[in-house]
């Protein structure tokens, strides 16, 4: 962040009440969501009216209003997506907030004045994130939300030599999962987190130990840290985010109010801030590294607290915040309009009004004028400096004056508005192009394994393999693994969060100095790092490919092949050779506090968390550089297509992902496959979320 740029306050508003909270205590931007494509869809949100009327009193305020266009779409989706663009352009929107790689390839076409911000959803946890979203035409990151002070000073460093902001979370819910890594609500039940519909099946019990049926190892408290917001901007964060769109108008008030005691120097009421909503208070430990004590729930006594401390709230945005200082001048002589000039500093505008009468008694004079001035209290200004230009003997009735000075604030309200509000040109829709790759005659298969046990009975079936994506941590070792797969038909798999990425940097370069040529990128730090190594490029299920534009995109990009998102109801257009997650269980969360082990400790660790049915779901951590450096929570049964080969000759290719199954089952999955026999099949299966 440049010294000269001054911090941002963002603040979330789900309903025009808490978009006039936010401003009301302080907030220097907002971001709020349409009735389409925002990752919170149970939330009020804002109709094209609304939106319109939303950037206006931003604008009034001088702060911005951001747009949350943040979930993943569909091919058919665009032209509604067109349609909100063109709201957000004629509602002078300041930036939007995007998830989607194709979306933000479409909109710097179709409005290239617009500021894209990258979402959390994107992952962006690195320096070399940072880079991508440099390159994809991003101006602000959105810093994941599981950084430690360390890891977000390394991306703010990065950030300032990109020019690059940086945007990061300072009090709200926390997710279990990393943002943007969590498919639990789709497979569980429908509901995607990434499409905005996210259940919170989470917040559910979840248990390391089936007898304990009312644990929620997947529930963590809210994060707060507006105890460290000097830190943080010290660190080079220029916009402190409140998350909190699905929440009341007075949480706004009171996490923004807070916020910007603090960031005033001022000590900021965190017990009121508890009281409004809390699960068992606030954690810090992200930021500070101390991660002993995050998880909690809403207990009966956080519901309660809240009664004694709405109607409290509620007083602070009940009237306007005083935005500005008017000076003004009045200009009143006989037979002429009566004339008010007011000035902010930066802006001038006169308003006239009646003629002043003959004065049969007291004249209108300038104590008086001050007097009427004065009363401002239903705008967003306090009255300055009052001059005037009188003659003596002339008198203008207290309702003129009144009149004159809500036409000179109304008149004011609407230049601060102009002034305030960025001019958009819409240019024309981009086209993709009406060249699809051909697809292989048979479908090929790629084979990803969590452990080199896994590749023990392999055999022959080895050729049969289009590609077998180990693990980063293994290429040191994989010579003496005895596989049958070529080192040249290896793709390597970087952990799916970076915690140090100078190391991740020393092991690709270590391996491509071995002779390993190909990457599979689970995020967009992978892609840039790949890039920037010489690495071939092929996309997973963490890119989110759910649409041709963003096939579109990373084709471009440099990715040789991608793996379609698994929540794609139909293949997009080939314009990058697509693959489908064919087998496996489907990865349901990425989490940097493992479950398991604050339960249960790693010592006893079983390898399964239990739902509030008992079902178990196989969860396993990566341990790289820390013990562990996260976790991965998986669903409980595998997606199973061997007998569906319709389904895999529309894709480039098939994922067969292994997690905890031996090498005999392993071989046998990759048989019933490869040979299109359909006599086998698991216990209990799924079909995915792609409709089959």
């Amino acid at each position: 962040m440049s010294r000269t740029q001054k911090t941002e306050l963002l603040a979330p508003a789900g309903s025009t009440e808490a978009l006039t909270a936010a401003l009301r205590c302080g907030a220097d931007a907002v971001y709020v969501g349409a009735r389409q494509f925002s990752a919170r869809a149970n939330a009020e949100n804002f109709d094209a009216a609304g939106l319109t009327a939303a950037a206006a009193l931003c604008h009034l305020y001088g702060a911005k209003l951001f747009l949350a266009v943040n979930t993943l779409l569909f091919d058919p989706e665009f032209s509604a997506l067109d349609t909100l663009l063109q709201t957000a352009a004629e509602a002078g929107a300041d930036g939007c907030i995007v998830q989607d790689t194709g979306v933000a390839a479409y909109i710097a076409q179709r409005l290239p004045t617009l500021r894209l911000h990258a979402s959390t959803q994107m992952t962006v946890h690195s320096p070399a994130g940072v880079r991508f979203a440099k390159q994809a035409g991003f101006c602000r990151v959105v810093a994941a939300r599981e950084l430690s002070a360390v890891q977000l000073r390394a991306l703010c460093a990065e950030a300032a030599n990109c020019g690059m902001e940086v945007e990061a979370f300072v009090h709200g819910a926390h997710c279990m999962s990393v943002s943007g890594q969590c498919w639990m609500s789709a497979a569980m039940g429908g509901r995607s987190a990434n499409r905005g519909c996210c259940a919170q099946p989470c917040r559910l019990p979840f248990s390391a130990d089936p007898a304990q049926k009312n644990v929620c190892a997947l529930s963590l408290k809210d994060m707060s840290l507006v105890q460290h917001l000097s830190e943080i901007t010290e660190i080079g964060v220029l916009s402190l985010k409140i998350e909190g769109r699905m929440k009341r108008p007075e949480y706004v008030a009171a996490a923004v109010t807070a916020c910007r005691r603090a960031l005033d120097g001022r000590q900021p009421d965190l017990q009121e801030l508890r009281a409004v909503f809390s699960r068992s208070g606030f954690t810090d430990g992200y930021f500070t590294g101390q991660r002993q004590e995050m998880f909690g729930t809403r207990q009966k006594e956080d519901v309660t607290a809240a009664q004694d401390v709405l109607a409290g709230l509620r007083e602070k945005y009940r009237r306007p915040r005083k935005a500005g200082v008017l000076d003004a001048h009045f200009s009143l002589h006989s037979g002429q309009p009566a004339a008010l000039t007011v000035t902010d500093g930066a802006r001038t505008v006169t308003v006239t009004g009646e003629a002043p009468q003959t004065a049969r008694s007291r004249p209108t004079d300038l104590p008086v004028l001050q007097k009427q001035f004065e009363k401002l209290g239903d705008t967003i200004y306090e009255a300055g400096a009052v001059t005037a230009d009188c003659d003596t003997d002339i008198m203008l009735p207290a309702s003129a004056l009144n009149a004159l000075r809500r036409d000179a604030a109304a008149a004011m309200d609407a230049v601060r508005i102009r002034d305030n509000t960025p001019q958009h040109l819409l240019s024309p829709v981009p086209a993709l192009p009406e060249s699809p790759q051909n697809l292989p005659a048979a479908p090929r298969f790629r084979l990803e394994i969590r452990h080199p046990e896994q590749l023990s009975q392999l055999g022959g079936l080895a050729g049969e393999l289009d590609a077998l994506l180990l693990p980063l941590q293994y290429a040191k070792a994989y010579p003496s693994f005895g596989a049958a797969v070529p080192q040249e038909r290896v793709f390597l798999l970087p952990p799916r969060f970076h915690l140090d990425e100078t190391e991740i940097i020393s092991m690709l370069r270590e391996a491509k100095t071995a002779g390993f040529s190909h990457l599979g990128c689970r995020h967009a730090a992978d892609a840039q790092l790949g890039r920037e190594l010489g690495f071939t490029l092929h996309g997973m299920t963490g890119l989110h490919i759910t649409n041709a534009y963003a096939a579109k995109f990373w084709a471009e990009f440099g990715l040789a092949d991608a793996l379609c998102s698994p929540e794609t109801p139909r293949m997009p257009a080939q314009l990058l050779p697509l693959g489908i997650f064919a087998y496996g269980r489907l990865p349901l969360m990425l989490t940097r506090n493992c479950p398991l082990r604050e339960q249960a400790g790693c010592g006893s660790c079983r390898h399964l968390l239990y739902d509030r049915k008992g079902v178990p779901l196989y969860t396993d951590c990566t341990r790289i550089l820390e013990k562990p450096d996260y976790a991965e929570i998986f669903n409980a049964v595998p997606v199973w297509l061997a007998d569906r080969p319709q389904v895999l000759q529309e894709a480039a290719f098939s994922l067969l992902s292994m997690t905890e199954e031996p090498a005999e089952q392993v071989k046998t999955v990759l048989e019933a496959y490869v040979s299109g026999k359909t006599d086998f099949a698991p216990p209990k299966y799924t079909r995915g979320l792609h409709i089959v």
